[in-house]
């Protein structure tokens, strides 16, 4: 059991260690990292990009400094505890120390390197997806009731982070129906652990009923603008993706549900794989939405192979399983991951084009994958903009407002004069809007898609208009980014940003 223990801390060690040197300081954070770190600065039950949880986190972050060692941590740490619970699992079903390393080479060295690498809620979601999976097996094993009151933690937890895991849940229900597990409603525990889980997501739904489901809003906008660009088939496809070098790890768990009679009682996990990914593809939702599905089955099929695959050639073929993770990740390590700056990459387009890393989610090819695009410019932006800021002299009515989070929540992030505090009309930064003041000039924030670039719709409302400044960074996201002063309001700025909000609320 001590050596167990001591291969597992290395095994989290090495997980550590990869996330920190997988990022080049050639980029900077990502943009929506930037929005949840500001999320602390705003702390509710809910927003309208995301519930409370990730808000909580970077309260935590922002008590240690907010620097990028403790941004990065705590996605590590959840990809960390991941692992663990694979491990576990493994354990659980009797596998070998031959099964733990397995297991534990297809989960450490896979999509979730890249995953993990981000401040979003993605890497926490992965994590309880597979702790309610876990606590399934748990409660299979052992029958106890426990299990059935920490799985309603862990989901109420899941839904605080990301209300991806709902989806999960209304999977599993027609799953465990077609299983013996359905005498589970008949228990009177099954009901109070679904009372515990509603009582403890119920502030956020409150909040949502409180500010009129903005959930819907944000949906809508994502299947208008992303969704729509979502092929059935490439969603299934890119499933193969995520886990390439276990992918005959997970197969062979799929087929073992029915082959394994050890595995008999586990089969609603079986069922929960196939409407899980039938719920998906037929809503067409992003690829990574379906991540936290995988791990549990790792540990599945790693014990059913270590266990049957004792003699031969088939012994053979499990040291290939093992060594396959670490084969792909010795490919993927010059494509996948943001350690190589962006002039590598635009030395091997046609490297990433072949993988499919230049589409965004526009449908189209760019020149950097969307990601590390999103990782590019925004502290030269953020600093260009505290500069204009800083040598304005009426700061008291002067109001940055920029055309999207990410320009507000960067400069935010970044700057480095206090008093300074960008907003904007988009997502969360809509509500967060101040009003209390009364505004007579304007630093407006524009990108490069912006259509109006003479300000003709801002030069009756003020004495002066002008372009103060740009930022220019032709492998960022956003390219071109303009810096405009507006000063001296001829109306009542303070109503006018009043009524364009109440009118954006009003629409939703």
């Amino acid at each position: 059991m001590k050596n167990r223990n001591l291969i597992l801390l290395g095994f989290v060690l090495l997980k550590f260690f990869l996330q920190y040197i997988l990022l080049s300081s050639a980029y900077d954070l990502q943009r929506d990292e930037y929005l949840h770190l500001d999320q602390a600065n705003h702390l509710d039950w809910g927003f309208i990009s995301v519930p409370p949880v990730t808000s909580w986190i970077s309260t935590l972050i922002k008590w240690l400094g907010n620097g990028v060692f403790w941004v990065k941590f705590f996605p590590a740490l959840f990809g960390a505890l991941t692992m663990v619970l694979v491990w576990k699992t493994v354990e659980k079903l009797g596998g070998s120390m031959f099964a733990l390393v397995l297991a534990s080479l297809g989960v450490c060295f896979s999509v979730l390197l890249r995953l993990n690498t981000l401040y979003q809620p993605n890497s926490l979601d992965v994590l309880c997806w597979t702790a309610f999976l876990y606590t399934g097996v748990s409660y299979v094993q052992s029958n106890q009731s426990k299990w059935l009151y920490f799985a309603a933690i862990v989901f109420a937890i899941g839904f605080l982070n990301k209300y991806n895991i709902a989806f999960l849940l209304i999977a599993m229900i027609p799953a465990v129906l077609l299983t013996p597990l359905r005498s589970i409603f008949v228990r009177k525990e099954f009901y109070l652990a679904v009372l515990v889980a509603f009582v403890l997501v119920l502030p956020n739904l409150f909040w949502q009923y409180q500010h009129h489901f903005p959930f819907w809003h944000h949906m809508k906008l994502l299947k208008e603008q992303q969704l729509v660009n979502v092929n059935r088939l490439d969603f299934l496809k890119d499933q193969l993706l995520f886990f390439t070098g276990a992918v005959f790890v997970i197969l062979f768990s799929l087929l073992a549900f029915w082959r394994y009679d050890a595995f008999k009682p586990f089969r609603f996990l079986f069922w929960t794989f196939v409407f899980t990914l039938s719920l998906f593809t037929y809503l067409k939702a992003k690829n990574y939405y379906s991540i936290g599905l995988y791990p549990i089955f790792i540990a599945f099929g790693a014990v059913y192979i270590t266990e049957n695959w004792t003699m031969g050639w088939k012994k053979v073929l499990t040291y290939v399983m093992m060594a396959l993770p670490l084969l792909v990740f010795a490919r993927m390590y010059f494509i996948a991951f943001p350690n190589f700056g962006p002039d590598y990459i635009l030395q091997h387009q046609e490297t990433y084009k072949r993988y499919g890393l230049l589409r965004w989610e526009d449908g189209k090819d760019h020149s950097m994958p969307q990601d590390f695009a999103d990782m590019l410019g925004w502290k030269e932006m953020a600093l260009v903009v505290d500069s204009v800021y800083t040598a304005f002299p009426n700061k008291e009515g002067l109001l940055v407002l920029c055309q999207d989070y990410g320009q507000a929540s960067a400069i935010n992030y970044y700057k480095k004069n206090p008093q300074l505090i960008a907003s904007s009309f988009d997502a969360d930064y809509i509500s967060w809007l101040d009003l209390s003041k009364k505004y007579t000039d304007v630093i407006l924030v524009r990108h490069g898609g912006d259509e109006d670039k003479d300000r003709k719709e801002e030069r009756p409302l003020f004495d002066t208009v002008y372009l103060a400044a740009k930022r220019i960074n032709l492998n960022a996201r956003e390219k071109e980014i303009s810096v405009y002063l507006l000063k001296g309001a001829k109306i009542d700025l303070t109503e006018r940003l009043r009524r364009e909000r109440d009118e954006e609320f009003s629409s939703w």
